[in-house]
């Protein structure tokens, strides 16, 4: 069997709960065709390049597989039937890499939006001065 690193982009209306359950279909039609998925990465909702099929973001999926050629393209066609699958893309690799994507890494070692490290020792903003409606420019 091949090994092979899969990146799947799912609309951005559809809930992580149903991209989830799209990676959990995709995982039980490789195993029944003989083949194992090794790691399954939610990256979450990111925001696209450019638009594609009048969507701005999607849900974004690597999978880590070991499976026979037959299975990976019965997954592909599947893919291609699903209409809440923007993108696929699947790639042979030489051996499978299973630490943490760079994706996840770096929002790992970010900690998320909270920990931005770009706004350390910045002064606080003075808070702006009320104004009132006869200031106000018409």
């Amino acid at each position: 069997m091949a090994y092979y690193e899969h990146v799947v982009i799912a609309r951005q209306d559809i809930s992580p709960q149903q991209a989830e359950a799209l990676n959990d279909t995709l995982k039980a039609l490789i195993e029944e065709h003989g083949g194992t998925v090794a790691k399954i990465e939610y990256w979450g909702l990111r925001n696209l390049a450019y638009r594609i099929k009048k969507n701005r973001k999607g849900h974004y999926s690597l999978m880590a597989i070991d499976a026979p050629a037959p299975a990976v393209k019965e997954m592909e066609r599947q893919l291609g039937l699903n209409e809440d699958v923007l993108r696929y893309l699947t790639v042979r690799v030489e051996e499978l890499d299973l630490e943490l994507s760079p994706v996840l890494a770096r929002r790992d070692r970010e900690g998320g939006r909270e920990g931005r490290g770009d706004r350390e020792g910045r002064p606080e903003r003075e808070p702006r001065p009320e104004r009132s409606f006869d200031d106000a420019a018409i």
